[in-house]
């Protein structure tokens, strides 16, 4: 039976059509300004005008059907409606899913001590090279050894591949309009290479691929190749195409609910591959992930690999927004705008391909935490049970007590594990930055600049701070940095510890950030070569450091002040703190500080950016103490004197250094001990805020006079304490009710 191509094409599109008109009739439109429900709608939910379509297959054609409609129909998207399109942002010409994924294959390896893009590294492959993942996948790296691939049609081959020569003919392949693996020109395979069809009753085989797969026969069933191909012992195998091939032996092929190809599926376990790229959706179901991971095997998760098409299309969807709000105003013509979208694909796909390092980098900063950081993740995991966020069975999470059996083996969660709660952290963040009053604040204009190209922002900068979806895009955004940067553990701890909101915890970390000059920090570790452990080990040490910072700001943060108001308030100060850092501190704050400093070099960090972390943590206590002063009008100088004085006659800064340090397991634990740390500060705070006005360094030495019998007692409880090998958390929460008590009296 022949089917006429074109015919069943635009059957397709009717039914197409059909289905994006259904999707307007009941979706929310925007009118002069207004929300207006379609007629004859019940509404049960609040209002939603935003609704994206993105076209899965022949993105281009379909997406300017669906456009087409929604103009017709006068949909205020009209063609943000769906992404791509013949004016909008091509996937398949950009690469964009195949670039992000292939970021995520570039870990993977380096932190094997493997550079993709210089090494050779054998792989095998799910698609073909007219496929938009598997072909600009395979493109990405001429140091690439295809030595197998398959898709619905064809068993590729090729042994022994000169990279160069075959990564040349990849891309003649991926030139072609449409191109199949018989396309290969065979005089480029290496010895006993081929390619073979899947719809043969067997496959003669040669002996070097024997050799290559493992085989123990020369002839077989073309499902028994394929099988081979996913179970044989290549670095890599990349997923590009359609369908679900590997899972996990718990599983039973109904479960995973691919029939077409129930007969090549093979069980984590077999698999022999060291990395899994899964540009495609869903080539490796869940727990087969989880399985590969706890064998040794580095991989993601298809939402983490393949996350670039999706973030392409929230740009442009965003992007045309605010330009369409300049068209409507007279500001734009519809011609210039078509040349400025096309003009920024590099810029877009450069926003784009940042989020996915940033994600990648995040997540094996969150896995080098090991068994060590198991137990706080199971907590993370309750809480977002807690809150409606997490459904443990769905995402194939186990229960505790499996979780934490694996502690005992020195393992903590697999990196699919990490993905999910990592997608789940960022989302709650985000919902908690949305609902804070900080995010209208123009102080938060530079998150909402980051979201754009350089072009956009010089040209339309009206339009992008006037965006409709300004709130939501700024609360992506920061959310995105804060958990990318601090990992999941910190800003929910911070969150329980302190008894405040999400939104509170990321204005800390936007405060933190600003006032610190983090991001130059964070720029500087990710852009010098070094060793990725040390590189992951300065990431989590960077975190630690500026979580200590973000208690502070909410401790001392005054309810409603905007942010532009306490950087204009705080900056001054702060920085008058740092010049003279080297004066105030004390013995055992510069001792504790530089030994850090030390242990970070030794771990293989740059002495330049171990420097500026531990100026950070000399810097510890400066907010509270920038508040005081703000709220006295006094000499920050004198204050800070102050409080070094005190802490040094009393013990305190050494017992705070001795908290700090500290890094338990339990998370009740880690709680306490974080607290303590900042209470060894407020204790002190809380003290020189008390009596009357006068110099404070002078108040202070009166007071340790006074009570000289006293201080004594208590300095002698701190030797004891200091003499113990390891102080406990228990040691420490004695001493700080000893402290505050003396000190209240």
């Amino acid at each position: 039976m022949r089917i006429d191509r074109d015919a069943w094409f635009e059957e397709g599109r009717e039914s197409y059509r059909l289905f994006i008109r259904t999707l307007l009739s009941v979706t929310d439109n925007i009118v002069d300004g207004k929300i207006v429900h379609p007629a004859d709608l019940v509404i049960h939910d609040g209002d939603d005008p935003y609704f994206v379509v993105a076209a899965d297959k022949g993105t281009a054609t379909f997406s300017d059907t669906a456009n087409a409609i929604a103009h017709d129909q006068n949909f205020w998207l009209g063609d943000a409606f769906a992404s791509g399109g013949s004016v909008g942002y091509d996937h398949k010409t950009m690469g964009i899913t195949a670039k992000g994924g292939w970021i995520s294959v570039q870990r993977h390896f380096a932190e094997m001590g493997i550079d993709v893009q210089k090494q050779p590294v054998t792989a095998a492959g799910i698609g073909d090279m007219s496929g938009d993942v598997f072909g600009n996948g395979m493109l990405l790296s001429k140091a690439i050894k295809l030595v197998a691939a398959f898709d619905h049609r064809h068993i590729f081959i090729d042994p022994d591949p000169d990279p160069a020569k075959s990564w040349k003919e990849r891309k003649r392949l991926f030139e072609l309009p449409r191109s199949s693996w018989e396309d290969y020109n065979p005089k480029l395979l290496s010895k006993g290479g081929g390619v073979f069809s899947r719809g043969a009753k067997t496959v003669k085989v040669s002996g070097e691929i024997v050799k290559l797969l493992g085989l123990d026969k020369k002839e077989m069933e073309p499902a028994d190749l394929i099988r081979a191909i996913l179970k044989s012992n290549v670095q890599l195998i990349w997923f590009g195409g359609i369908g679900t091939y590997v899972k996990d032996d718990s599983e039973s092929n109904s479960e995973v609910g691919d029939h077409a190809n129930d007969a090549i599926r093979v069980n984590a376990d077999d698999l022999r591959a060291k990395v899994i790229g899964e540009g495609a959706n869903l080539g490796v179901t869940q727990a087969g992930r989880i399985g590969f991971a706890l064998n040794g095997g580095r991989i993601n998760t298809d939402f983490i690999d393949n996350s670039a098409g999706v973030d392409c299309s929230d740009n442009e969807v965003n992007i045309k927004i605010a330009l369409g709000s300049d068209m409507a105003a007279g500001r734009l013509k519809d011609s210039v705008r078509v040349k400025l979208l096309a003009s920024m694909t590099d810029d877009v796909a450069h926003l784009v391909l940042e989020d996915n390092r940033l994600q990648t980098l995040a997540l094996s900063a969150a896995e080098a935490g090991g068994a060590q950081d198991l137990p706080a993740y199971v907590r993370l995991i309750e809480t977002f049970e807690a809150a409606g966020k997490l459904d443990r069975a769905v995402e194939g999470l186990s229960q505790n007590d499996d979780l934490l059996r694996r502690a005992a083996e020195e393992k903590g969660l697999m990196r699919p594990e990490l993905s999910v709660l990592l997608s789940t952290a960022k989302l709650m963040v985000q919902d908690g930055i949305e609902n804070a009053a900080f995010v209208t604040d123009d102080a938060m204009l530079d998150e909402l600049y980051a979201a754009f190209p350089g072009a956009m922002i010089k040209r339309h900068k009206g339009a992008i701070e006037n965006h409709r979806l300004r709130p939501q895009i700024i609360a992506t955004k920061l959310a995105n940095r804060m958990i990318n940067r601090l990992g999941m553990l910190h800003p929910f701890e911070l969150a329980e510890e302190e008894g405040c909101s999400l939104g509170e915890v990321a204005y800390a970390f936007t405060l933190a950030d600003r006032l610190f000059g983090l991001s130059a920090i964070w720029q500087a570790i990710d852009g010098q070569k070094m060793d990725e452990t040390a590189r992951l080990g300065l990431l989590r040490e960077l975190a630690t450091e500026v979580r200590a910072q973000m208690a502070d700001i909410i401790r001392n943060n005054t309810p409603g002040r905007r942010i532009g108001d306490t950087l204009a308030l705080y900056c001054p100060v702060v920085e008058q703190l740092s010049g003279a850092r080297g004066q105030l501190l004390s013995k055992d704050a510069r001792t504790i500080t530089e030994n850090f400093g030390k242990r970070m070099i030794e771990a293989g960090a740059p002495s330049k950016i171990a420097g500026q972390i531990m100026q950070l943590a000399q810097m510890d206590g400066a907010i509270g103490l920038t508040a005081l002063a703000c709220e006295q009008g006094g000499d920050v100088i004198r204050l800070t004197q102050a409080f070094t004085a005190l802490g040094d006659a009393l013990g305190l800064g050494w017992a705070q250094g001795a908290a700090m340090q500290m890094d338990p397991k339990d998370p009740w634990e880690r709680l306490l001990v974080a607290g303590l740390a900042r209470d060894f500060q407020e204790i002190r705070l809380d003290f020189l805020r008390q009596g009357k006005k006068g110099d404070p360094a002078e108040k202070t030495a009166k007071w340790l006079q006074d009570n000289s019998a006293n201080v004594e007692k208590f300095r002698a409880m701190i030797d004891r304490a200091r003499s113990n090998m390891a102080p406990s958390p228990a040691m420490l929460a004695q001493i700080a009710g000893q402290a505050r008590s003396l000190l209240g009296r």
